[in-house]
């Protein structure tokens, strides 16, 4: 079993998730007492997030770059940054260490190709559904995304930063989401990515007909597949 290098901290809320899903995966797959062998660098979300809404995405790159070469020197095989928006800066982190990074947009695109949907809705943080370095490569792979409208993203992002980051997890909240995620349903959406890592913990599947990735629970499930070599 590879040793598989977490980042988390973004938030913490969500790479609970992360921990949760890799070691019951490995315990389903290898059985008795298997468990997951992680290591996790755990940053200060205050201090990333504050670097995101300033625009100083160079020092947010540079701190995960430090946490991923810790990793790296702890005898990680491969790095999992544990959220969508910081994959942002994933080629500032890669050429600070030799070991790879799996890509969650990536381990997301083969889960909605498998399932035949050629256009989703994206819903996450207004620096994923905004900008272009998560779209564009969802894009590569063939797959059309479109995003809410901009009082729709803008509620979106609130809800994450000053709630799901919180762990607050209110059903006016998912109401309002279940709006937008009919609203792009409506506009041409098949399936709809969960694309921030806190999101799976308001939405479920039962909330929607809509098929939903969960980019958290996608991403997990490729780095135990990679650390299996399966």
């Amino acid at each position: 079993m590879k040793l598989i290098g977490l980042i988390g901290g973004m938030s913490w809320e969500s790479s609970v998730e992360y921990y949760r899903i890799i070691n019951e995966e490995v315990k389903s797959r290898l059985g008795g007492l298997h468990s997951a062998k992680c290591l996790m660098y755990s940053v200060d979300f205050a201090e990333i997030e504050r670097c995101q809404s300033g625009g100083n995405w160079q020092r947010a790159g540079d701190i995960l770059a430090a946490a991923a070469v810790s990793l790296e020197k702890a005898g990680a095989d491969f790095i999992v940054i544990c959220t969508n928006t910081m994959h942002k800066v994933v080629d500032a982190i890669q050429e600070k260490i030799t070991i790879p990074i799996l890509h969650i947009a990536d381990a997301t695109a083969v889960q909605i190709k498998k399932s035949g949907i050629s256009t989703v809705g994206l819903l996450g943080t207004k620096y994923t559904m905004e900008q272009d370095f998560y779209k564009s490569r969802l894009e590569a792979n063939g797959i059309n995304v479109i995003v809410p409208n901009y009082h729709e993203r803008e509620m979106v992002n609130n809800i994450i930063f000053n709630e799901l980051c919180l762990g607050k997890v209110l059903d006016s909240s998912r109401t309002d989401y279940k709006k937008v995620i009919n609203s792009l349903t409506e506009n041409g959406a098949s399936g709809m990515i969960l694309g921030c890592t806190e999101i799976g913990l308001l939405i479920k599947q039962e909330d929607t007909k809509v098929p939903l990735f969960d980019t958290a629970s996608i991403h997990a499930i490729a780095a135990v597949n990679k650390a299996l070599e399966l």
